[in-house]
């Protein structure tokens, strides 16, 4: 009598079948969370509140008309006076009582956690490139301890130097500024740039510059012609980590920015509505705001799978 063995490398069908389990199982409950905000940004005010929470409502956009406009109340006699409304926002606000003043602040808002994530990604993961290659090519006198004092800033908590920043930043006029905002993110994301990328580099063949300047190349065209190109699984990866880092920090741009600079994770949360906080808008906010990074990690998805398990090019 025979008896089947099975191979070590490839698994059993119920082994994918456990496995492809537990993966449905741990996507569904990270999914809850977004699933609810994009819920409740679709209720009206009363219906965000309720309890038991509705699971079933009808659809309304008050959330999203109240995020990107501000309202007054007014009596209903001068709403009679009024011509008809000319949106959906104006007939939702009307229908409360209420008419539209204006817009709201969070499109500034949004806009500059657009110019600074993408800014400070840009500048972190250029000058976290250049400081890699140097580290991966050339000698550089104590390269382990220069290599651990660059992580040995991303290891301090934010807050043990917010004071310190703060009042920097009041003496050099960097408070509430686009520029200082990105002067800021480029410094904390530049040390895991270097870190990373150094490893993408170092799997990358010297023989391939070396070919590159025998062709007449100078070590700059070799950088930047045979290493970047290899490199760019790396560069990618980089900067999603970066992006991420910079699209949802919060305790700094509560502390250095209120209103040209501010960004949209300190101005969502205080978003608040007649008689309180209105969780609509604050959900609508949240799910907009979700929108950009989940965009760019899509887009450069293959890359950041790559990056983390195989790294650039081995020998």
């Amino acid at each position: 009598m025979s008896t089947s063995a099975h191979s070590v490398v490839e698994p059993t069908g119920r082994t994918k079948a456990i496995a492809g389990s537990l993966v449905i199982a741990y996507a569904l409950i990270t999914m809850l969370p977004l699933v609810w905000i994009f819920l409740t940004a679709l209720k009206t005010p009363p219906d965000s509140i309720s309890y038991p929470p509705k699971i079933v409502f009808t659809p309304s956009l008050e959330g999203f008309c109240n995020l990107f406009t501000t309202r007054s109340r007014q009596t209903e006699d001068y709403i009679k006076s009024l011509p008809p409304a000319s949106g959906t926002c104006e007939q939702i606000a009307r229908a409360r009582n209420m008419v539209v003043a204006g817009p709201s602040n969070y499109v500034p808002r949004f806009w500059n956690s657009v110019v600074i994530a993408f800014g400070s990604t840009f500048f972190a993961v250029a000058l976290g490139t250049m400081a890699a290659y140097g580290f991966s090519r050339f000698r550089v006198p104590l390269a382990d301890d220069l290599l651990f004092f660059i992580l040995s800033t991303r290891m301090m908590p934010p807050i043990a130097v917010a004071i310190p920043i703060y009042l920097m930043y009041r003496e050099l006029g960097l408070s509430d500024t686009k520029f200082g905002m990105i002067l800021l993110y480029t410094a904390v994301n530049v040390s895991l740039a270097v870190w990373l990328l150094k490893g993408f580099i170092d799997e990358i063949p010297r023989e391939y510059e070396e070919a590159g300047m025998i062709d007449g190349y100078t070590r700059l065209q070799a950088f930047r012609k045979v290493v970047l190109p290899q490199a760019a699984t790396g560069i990618a990866a980089t900067a999603i980590f970066c992006m991420i880092f910079a699209w949802n920090e919060y305790a700094f741009a509560v502390l250095l920015t209120s209103g040209e600079a501010q960004t949209a994770p300190p101005f969502i949360p205080i978003i608040i509505g007649e008689g309180g906080q209105d969780w609509p808008a604050v959900a609508a906010g949240t799910a907009i705001f979700l929108v950009p990074i989940v965009v760019f990690t899509v887009l450069l998805r293959k890359h950041l799978l790559r990056g983390i398990t195989f790294g650039a090019v081995r020998k």
